[in-house]
């Protein structure tokens, strides 16, 4: 008896444990397994930085697990509350922020800080795709301009922090549902020319320190050892790392602490020295595989809140890993951009999962979706 009740209970509970895609997840350890290797070399000599990445990676596949539980309907029903909260959160912070680095990004809750704009890189293409789900068929002019208010409300916020990496994830994954709902191509060109025109404008209102990183960008050699020391420095740890690199933790820029921030946003620079072409070859591959399911899913969704959102999670994928590849290469200015999955940091990885579970929720219930 108590066998056939185990049994029974294995059947009633085995749907929530089979929500995981295959293919997705596989690609997922596979990036994860490179992360930790890398992360073990570039943290030696730092304390607890392994330890904490475990346990970041546990709570990330328990976060992935427990959203890719969630219907797509449930998650239209949240994505109102959702955005509200989450903009609540960055005017609390605007006004009783904590303070680190210069910046004021953090709220102290408990006895923790947590980052609201991190989680807003999910929440507002939630809104966004929920906003244009409940006017599919009525869409207007109206609806484009009121759905890029909703977009700027949070990253004025953000941008105003400062925290101009994170803002520009924020676009390009609202612009992106705002795009895969049927932008027009004239509007495009119009925003292109516009922002164009605008480039004065915006120039005159960047911070200091933001101007001083597009100007390092043209040429770091001005500043060598100051502006531009992570620029040149990383620049050389990726070119010195050749076809093959020069070895797992033999890496001379990492290891001799020339690399800023070698775990977390210049991990690339670590894991370029160390593996050379060849890895960085493997490592794209990995991310085209990661970008190339996330557009299958979004593919075969059923319906234009799953198609939106799915697009939406891919495009962050897409803008992480090419802003900080470009920005370790020197070919974009430094913003602070992790890279997905590699980078240590527990809130950048619990958006990932948040992402994840996203994208294999819409894949588990694509059957289940009314169209």
């Amino acid at each position: 008896m108590r066998i056939h009740e185990r049994r029974s209970l294995w059947r009633r509970m085995r749907p929530y444990f089979t929500v995981f895609d295959v293919p997705l997840t596989l690609i997922i350890i596979m990036l994860l397994t490179v992360s930790t290797i890398t992360l073990y070399s570039a943290s030696i000599g730092i304390p607890g930085k392994i330890e904490d990445h475990f346990r970041n990676i546990v709570l990330f596949f328990f976060v992935m697990w427990l959203v890719a539980n969630i219907t797509p309907q449930m998650m239209m029903r949240i994505a109102v509350p959702a955005y509200a909260i989450g903009v609540f959160l960055l005017v609390c912070v605007a006004l009783v922020g904590t303070i680190k680095l210069g910046a004021r990004r953090w709220l102290h809750i408990g006895v923790t800080d947590i980052q609201p704009s991190e989680l807003m890189k999910i929440v507002t293409p939630l809104m966004l795709a929920w906003f244009f789900q409940s006017r599919a068929g009525h869409l207007t002019w109206h609806s484009y301009l009121i759905a890029a208010l909703l977009l700027m409300v949070p990253v004025g916020l953000i941008v105003r922090q400062p925290d101009l990496g994170t803002a520009l994830l924020v676009v390009a994954a609202g612009f992106c549902v705002i795009f895969l709902a049927g932008l027009a191509w004239k509007a495009l060109v119009g925003l292109f020319l516009a922002g164009a025109a605008a480039l004065p404008v915006i120039w005159s209102v960047l911070h200091d320190y933001q101007r001083e990183r597009v100007m390092t960008l043209i040429d770091p050699t001005t500043d060598p050892l100051g502006k531009g020391f992570h620029i040149i420095q990383s620049t050389i740890a990726v070119g010195s790392g050749g076809v093959t690199g020069k070895g797992w933790t033999h890496g001379t820029q990492a290891h001799l602490e020339f690399i800023p921030e070698r775990t977390t946003d210049f991990i690339f620079a670590v894991y370029s020295e160390e593996f050379g072409l060849i890895g960085n070859l493997i490592l794209m591959v990995l991310y085209l595989m990661l970008i190339g399911r996330g557009l299958m899913i979004a593919g075969n969704a059923p319906n234009f809140f799953t198609r939106l959102m799915a697009g939406a999670v891919t495009m962050i994928y897409f803008t992480y890993a090419f802003v900080n590849m470009g920005m370790v290469s020197g070919i974009l200015p430094v913003v602070g951009v992790p890279l997905p999955f590699m980078s240590y940091g527990g809130t950048a990885l619990l958006t990932l999962g948040l992402g994840a579970g996203i994208l294999m929720s819409i894949q588990r219930h694509r059957k289940l979706v009314q169209t």
